[in-house]
C-alpha cells in the first residue's frame, strides 16, 4: 500500500474506538467501509464487539487516503485495492507458523495436552 506507515501500537487487536482515532473517522463510516470492502471483516467478541486487526488497520487507512485525498469514488477504490488484497485463507497459516522463542505454537499445544493428561492421570 502506498499509505506512509504510520505508528500504530503495537497490538495485535483493536477496538472500533482506536481504529476510529487512528484513521481519522468515525465509528460509523469504519462499519459502512465494512459493507463496501471485502478485505475488511473484523473479527468480533461473544459480546458482538469488533476487534480489528493490524493489517484491517493499514487497510483502512489506504481507504481513506484513495477516497480522501485521492478523490477515488467507493467503485474505484473498490478496483484499486483488488490485486492488494490477499486471500482470507492464508491469515490462519500465517499467524501459525510465527515462532514463539523457540517452540511453534503447534509444539507448544502438544506440550500443554500432554501436561494436562498427566494432571488428569493426577487427578482420576
Amino acid at each position: 500500500m502506498a499509505t506512509a506507515k504510520l505508528d500504530l501500537p503495537n497490538k495485535l487487536y483493536f477496538k472500533i474506538g482506536e481504529v476510529a482515532k487512528i484513521v481519522g473517522v468515525k465509528p460509523y463510516v469504519l462499519r459502512y467501509w465494512e459493507s463496501e470492502f471485502s478485505m475488511i471483516r473484523p473479527g468480533k467478541t461473544r459480546s458482538k464487539h469488533r476487534l480489528y486487526r493490524r493489517r484491517d488497520v493499514e487497510t483502512l487507512l489506504e481507504i481513506k487516503r484513495l477516497l480522501h485525498a485521492e478523490r477515488y469514488t467507493i467503485e474505484g477504490a473498490k478496483r484499486r485495492l483488488k490485486p492488494a488484497a490477499k486471500p482470507r485463507g492464508d491469515e490462519g497459516r500465517e499467524q501459525m507458523a510465527l515462532p514463539l522463542g523457540e517452540r511453534t505454537y503447534r509444539e507448544m499445544l502438544v506440550h500443554v495436552k500432554r501436561d494436562l493428561e498427566a494432571l488428569y492421570k493426577v487427578l482420576a
